[in-house]
């Protein structure tokens, strides 16, 4: 059985870094997934990939578990953005390379 091990990416809609400290397990789909006839909504038998995502606090944790386990892992690390800081008071900088346009 493949698990994924991942950080989750920050919320777009949030300027915060919150939840985002942790690393998840969680398994890969073994079936996939079927057109129910009564609704017509997408579903499966397999519940380990829909509802089980562990958490754990370090990378080497998640590693751990699944090694312990017996369980294929793939590794997705995640990718770091540049912060550049800024302030309100940049945009009035006497240095500033661009002209302030209203």
């Amino acid at each position: 059985m493949l698990v994924h091990i991942y950080q989750p990416a920050r919320n777009p809609m949030q300027s915060g870094v919150g939840k985002t400290k942790v690393w998840l397990l969680e398994f890969e789909p073994s079936e996939k997934k079927n057109i129910g006839a009564l609704a017509g909504y997408l579903g499966s038998g397999d519940t380990l990939s829909t509802q089980l995502k562990m958490s754990f606090d370090s990378k080497e944790d998640a590693i751990t578990f699944a090694v312990k386990k017996g369980l294929a892992y793939k590794i997705s690390e995640p990718t770091k953005r540049a912060r550049t800081p800024k302030a309100y008071s940049d945009n009035f900088a006497y240095g500033r390379k661009l002209n302030w346009t209203h």
